[in-house]
């Protein structure tokens, strides 16, 4: 181990034997891949009753926040009173030595969590049959929580949160300007609130062939309409590439049914539209403020900033569900001129070539333990394609300017602002083609695998 995993393993040493009264050795410390905000390690421990492995979450050292860690510890204690399927709590705090930085630890729950296995993988073909009417029932436990010990939870309007961290951002959007006038004008009557775990989907839940084992990552949880959870479920980014509605693997009828079968109450399915459309801006939103995080200089992050380009997969997701897309055949758009002043290769060749080296000789040979590693080069030569794309994209910009123009405005900026105020009718005639040129634009760009999910 390094100098630093060796402090690491030392510190959660220390918390358990704190906790359990035993003396604990831990080795064997790596860092799982995933988390935009917070930190997942995995470590081995012994004891005299044997070896187990045991998970640490904790914040960035330097960027911690005590109060939503306590939150999170208090919601795994509330679950798993009701019944939920969570991994068992050992320790939490607000820092300590090695740690050096807000942490829970947790044991070691067997399961899956990478979406497309679960999609995808011969072991899982029996338990995708009846999965999302399983994830309707976990979530009827959640909602039945006791929030008595959770009042430190937040409980304003969802609605009004997501747009002020959309206003605090500054970038105004048309499409998010659409999407929050339309929720404003659509909104179903309120639910008594209840515990809302917040990000209750595929990568946070751990599954295997007999179905759900644990509900992970609560820093989102909160109090408000239980049908937030399921919305946020049936959100298209959450499918990761698959057509079933619900995670991918299932229809929205069958987790209403199975939230039926704990709570005794099914939502209308218009209710649970209005919460998938909150769920797909609210992920815009989100987004934008990762990236911002990075572009702000608050903290540097090659995965944030990666967020930053796949906002737009969010645009189109929430023009998509408000059926105001409007969709030009997106395969054929004009080429840039080649520069003649440089020798070839051009930046797109050599870009594709260092992609195809990076990808082909490079990833394939990092061993099987540099789990972490293969994830960031992933990134990079995600993002490598998206410079190659801009390139070849000069015929777009021609576009969305003309678009624009054409309704008087000199970007999408006034065309949002106009929105905001009511001046514009988002589903107006030239309005519409012009905000969805702008979003194609872009995803065009970032991601064109997307337009085929």
């Amino acid at each position: 181990m390094t100098d630093s995993s060796e402090a690491l393993a030392a510190g959660i040493g220390a918390v358990l034997a704190k906790a359990t009264g035993a003396e604990i050795v831990v080795d064997g410390v790596r860092r799982l891949t995933g988390g935009a905000s917070r930190e997942t390690w995995a470590a081995r421990t012994h004891s005299g009753v044997g070896e187990r492995t045991v998970v640490l979450r904790r914040d960035p050292p330097g960027h911690g926040e005590p109060a939503r860690m306590r939150a999170e510890a208090a919601c795994l204690r509330a679950a798993a009173d009701a019944g939920v399927p969570v991994p068992t709590l050992i320790a939490a705090g607000d820092d300590s030595p090695g740690i050096d930085a807000p942490y829970l630890v947790t044991d070691m729950v067997a399961g899956e969590a990478i979406a497309r296995k679960i999609q995808r993988d011969e072991e899982f073909a029996t338990v995708r049959g009846h999965l999302a009417r399983e994830m309707g029932r976990v979530l009827g436990l959640i909602h039945r929580t006791p929030t008595d010990t959770l009042d430190m939870l937040d409980d304003r309007d969802p609605v009004d949160l997501i747009e002020t961290i959309y206003r605090d951002v500054d970038d105004p959007r048309p499409a998010v300007e659409t999407g929050l006038r339309w929720l404003r004008d659509h909104r179903p009557g309120r639910r008594p609130d209840t515990l809302v775990h917040g990000d209750f989907r595929m990568g946070n839940l751990l599954i295997d062939n007999s179905g759900i084992r644990g509900v992970l990552d609560w820093e989102l949880a909160h109090l408000g309409d239980p049908i937030e959870d399921l919305g946020w479920l049936c959100v298209r980014a959450w499918r990761f590439g698959q057509s079933p509605p619900v995670a991918g693997v299932g229809s929205r009828e069958d987790l209403l049914d199975g939230y039926g079968d704990v709570t005794g109450d099914r939502p209308d399915p218009e209710e649970l539209h209005w919460w998938e459309v909150y769920g797909t801006l609210r992920w815009l939103v989100l987004s934008r403020f990762q990236a911002y995080r990075h572009l702000s200089g608050a903290e540097h992050s090659l995965e944030l900033a990666a967020v930053g380009r796949r906002v737009c997969e969010s645009e189109y997701d929430l023009l998509l569900a408000l059926g105001l897309l409007d969709e030009p055949g997106h395969d054929v758009h004009a080429t840039a001129a080649a520069n003649r002043l440089h020798d070839r290769p051009a930046l797109t060749e050599i870009l594709d070539l260092v992609s195809e080296t990076l990808r082909d000789d490079v990833l394939g040979a990092l061993p099987a333990e540099s789990g972490r590693e293969k994830y960031l080069l992933r990134i990079c030569l995600n993002l490598l394609g998206m410079v190659d794309r801009e390139i070849d994209s000069s015929a777009d910009q021609v576009v969305v300017t003309d678009g624009l123009a054409a309704l008087g405005f000199a970007d999408e900026v006034t065309l949002a602002q106009a929105i905001r105020a009511g001046d514009v009718d988002p589903a107006a005639a030239g309005v519409r083609p012009a905000m969805s040129a702008a979003v194609l634009a872009r995803l065009r760009v970032a991601n064109p695998r997307h337009f085929d999910r």
